[in-house]
């Protein structure tokens, strides 16, 4: 330990004297440790009173010693130096240097690092300043775990690095994290200001709280924080998501009675919130009554897609007509709805003229554009015609995604083809997207419908054949629509084969074969099921319950008595029969 406290004098000695190229000699050079250089940096602090002395040495030894790297510790001390003495834009950009390394944001480096020095302003700064890091890089997590370390050591956070923090948890929509980081800055002291309160209330809009949102407001006009046309804006857009939208326009009162005059960003969360209910003459007269601001393409890309949806083609294409006039050239987004709605009506002659003008227009086509195309000639039994936009996208660089092939799968189902439905199935497996209960239900149907059953007994050997791994969701889909054609045996060969293999049926199948049982007046063989269900502690959800009513809804009578039965053996819960009563009101 002396002999380390000697050796610390002598560097400090040479440095102050000017003589830094006889710390490269092998003698010193040796002996000078991370420890060495973090005592020295401090030392060089208090004697020059300022981080000049202290920094250059730091970039000197970088450049200078051969092979060498400051140390995490030795890095975090001349942050802390720099920004004791407020010299916070180099504090800044080392900190940043050193961010994504060495596990900082852990909370066993950063309890050691912020316990190396006791100046609780300094590091407030530094931390608030890796969260900020942290949450612009969308590095949420780690950010919150900074945060985490600050509460613990009782470091006030900067208003700002909450705010980011809040931001990002708000962004990938941790809507509790927001709550609970936001009830800990309350009890660290924090006032919370506009900005804070904004990224709440946007909270609140991307977990559709509207009652939330309103206790936000209540809350800031009770600290007199008075909102701004951002804090309206997300508001209105919330009610019209919600469908409230008498509570909207009464917000656009207040906030015109408020001085602030609504954006286009207003009234475009206005005329949506009218259009996705159909209620297109509201729209229309919100869209007549805009004053100050000039419609834009999102405004008119709404109002095409909402007459659209309400079967006016017509005043769609007047709209995009009107749109053009005043210089705003549809996207993509509204040449879709435009040609949905063509393929809605069958008419795909006339579709193709519109991606014609697309492509004079030089608008890209994307996969909703393609794949509703695709849904159109497949819905006609025109595969060839499907294929080649398929082709046509993929050559556009353009990634098939699951609906392109549901559609397919659908297409060649339907006309019988189930080589080419099948070869699209293991094609969307390997392009990882998993196929839904209707896709495999496609295939069943299809195979059937030939007297090919056996082929669709085969499935699962075929998955494995081609190193396609078979997964609780094959059998479970071919047990359903097997129970739903009335071919239970081969349901029950299904079931078999999947407890042969180590796995064991869930709520769904069983509920399938055993009703499947009931409805062949094999009541023992159901029971059986029923029992079994209850041995494993399987019970009937509200899901499975409404799921079977829409299934077999011509079925009443006999599922009545089927859901009697059920409850007997007590596999439904008391919640769920409280639900099932109030459908039944």
């Amino acid at each position: 330990m002396a002999n380390s406290t000697q050796m610390t004098q002598t560097i400090f000695t040479i440095i102050i004297k000017g003589n830094w190229n006889n710390l490269l000699k092998p003698k010193i050079c040796t002996q000078i440790t991370s420890t060495t250089i973090n005592d020295l940096l401090l030392q060089l602090s208090l004697f020059s009173s300022s981080p000049y002395l202290s920094w250059s040495f730091f970039k000197w030894m970088e450049s200078s010693v051969p092979n060498y790297n400051h140390s995490l510790q030795s890095t975090w001390t001349m942050v802390h130096i720099l920004t004791k003495y407020k010299h916070f834009k180099t504090a800044h950009n080392l900190l940043n240097k050193i961010s994504n390394k060495d596990f900082l944001s852990s909370n066993s480096v950063l309890n050691a690092l912020v316990g190396t020095h006791s100046d609780a302003e300094v590091n407030s700064h530094v931390l608030s300043w890796l969260v900020i890091y942290y949450g612009k890089l969308s590095i949420t997590q780690d950010a919150l775990q900074v945060f985490e370390a600050m509460r613990v050591h009782a470091l006030k956070p900067h208003l700002h690095a909450c705010t980011v923090l809040l931001n990002c948890l708000a962004k990938e929509k941790l809507i509790d994290n927001v709550w609970k980081v936001y009830k800990k800055m309350v009890r660290l002291g924090m006032v919370a200001n506009l900005h804070v309160y904004n990224v709440l209330i946007h909270a609140c809009c991307k977990g559709g709280d509207v009652e939330k949102a309103e206790k936000v407001l209540t809350e800031m006009e009770l600290k007199n924080v008075f909102p701004d046309r951002f804090t309206y804006n997300t508001i209105i857009a919330l009610y019209c998501k919600k469908g409230m939208h008498y509570e909207a326009l009464c917000v656009q009162d207040r906030m015109e009675r408020a001085g602030i005059t609504p954006d286009i960003i207003t009234y475009n969360s206005l005329i949506y919130g009218f259009c996705r209910e159909g209620r297109m003459r509201e729209a229309l007269r919100l869209f007549k009554e805009i004053k100050g601001v000039s419609p834009n393409h999102v405004t008119f890309t709404t109002l095409i897609d909402g007459y659209c949806r309400v079967n006016d083609l017509q005043e769609a294409l007047r709209l995009r007509d009107m749109m053009e006039a005043k210089g705003i050239y549809p996207g993509v987004v509204a040449y879709n709805s435009i040609i949905r709605k063509l393929c809605e009506e069958g008419k795909i002659r006339e579709a193709n003229l519109v991606l014609n003008e697309m492509s004079e227009k030089k608008v890209e086509p994307d996969n909703v554009t393609c794949n509703t195309l695709i849904n159109a000639y497949c819905k006609i039994g025109d595969l060839s015609s499907a294929v080649k936009v398929k082709n046509k996208m993929v050559k556009a660089g353009l990634k098939l995604d699951k609906f392109t092939f549901k559609a397919l799968i659908h297409g060649f189902c339907k006309v019988r083809e189930m080589d080419n439905a099948k070869d699209y199935l293991f094609s969307m497996l390997d392009s990882g997207f998993s196929p839904s209960y209707c896709t495999y239900s496609w295939i069943v149907d299809g195979y059937c419908s030939q007297g090919n059953e056996e082929l669709v007994m085969k499935l699962p050997d075929e998955f494995l054949e081609r190193g396609i791994c078979v997964d609780f969701s094959l059998y479970r889909a071919l047990i359903r629509r097997f129970c739903k054609q009335e071919r239970v045996d081969r349901a029950q060969r299904i079931f078999t084969l999947m407890q042969v293999k180590g796995m064991s049926g869930d709520s769904v199948i069983y509920t399938s074969l055993a009703y499947a049982y009931w409805k062949m007046g094999k009541v023992n063989a159901a029971s059986d099921l029923l029992n079994e269900m209850y041995k494993r502690r399987l019970m009937i959800t509200l899901k499975i319950y409404r799921s079977f009513n829409a299934s077999f809804a011509n079925d009443n009578s006999i599922l009545g008595f089927f859901w009697d039965h059920a409850v007997d053996r007590g596999l439904m819960s008391k919640s769920i029969l409280k639900d099932i009563k109030q459908e039944k009101l």
